[in-house]
């Protein structure tokens, strides 16, 4: 009798284990649509395509994230969360101006010349747009880009309060010049461009640098 019991008990678990609905990973599911957004843009990406990558059914889709919109804000979110501070964290910790903007054109180039295929899409807020009638995802990105000039220009102004840079300079076109090669590098990166490129691009920058902030040109 006792066995009977024991028997029917186990077999009530499976039946609730086999009804119950797998647990939604959201923050997987937004990784996986991450990379799919990155490497196809948001206007190629269907919403087939994202259940298929994330591994989840339309409601879900809709009911964790709202829309594809929606979804593609937040992966532009995700992805600056994630992803900066593999640009950014030397340019923070330089002392000097210049050797910030070295770092990070020089981690640019390592994060985009990782293992093939890791990063070839180049970094996917440089390189992204989206269609007409967009505008407020595209005013997204063009915030997101703001970020990285609004960065360059304050580490430049401190350059110039510093003395280290002459404060003639236009902190702007310098700051621009930077962003430029940077997103530069992007679209070089989809192209296969190796790290030694990189790494020969960046020294013509930084002689490009030497000669704005010695007041030469």
């Amino acid at each position: 009798m006792k066995k009977s019991i024991n028997t029917e008990v186990e077999s009530s678990k499976i039946e609730r284990s086999r009804g119950r609905p797998r647990e939604f990973d959201r923050a997987k599911a937004l990784e996986q649509a991450t990379r799919l957004f990155w490497a196809k843009g948001y206007d190629a990406t269907s919403i087939s395509d994202l259940i298929k990558s994330m591994g989840i059914a339309s409601p879900s889709l809709y009911a964790a994230f709202g829309s594809k919109e929606a979804l593609y804000a937040e992966v532009i979110r995700h992805y600056g969360e994630t992803q900066e501070p593999h640009f950014w964290n030397g340019f923070q910790a330089a002392a000097k101006a210049r050797d910030a903007v070295r770092w990070l054109l020089m981690d640019t180039a390592v994060f985009l010349s990782g293992s093939p295929g890791e990063h070839s899409n180049g970094c996917m807020v440089a390189l992204s747009s989206v269609g007409v009638g967009n505008e407020k995802l595209a005013e997204q990105l063009r915030s997101a880009r703001g970020v990285g000039l609004r960065r360059l220009e304050d580490r430049l102004r401190q350059a110039v309060e510093e003395g280290e840079i002459a404060s003639a300079t236009d902190i702007h076109a310098l700051a621009r010049f930077v962003q430029t090669v940077q997103s530069g590098m992007s679209i070089l990166a989809r192209d296969g461009a190796t790290r030694e490129e990189f790494e020969g691009i960046i020294e013509i920058a930084m002689l490009g640098w030497d000669a704005r902030t010695n007041g030469q040109g």
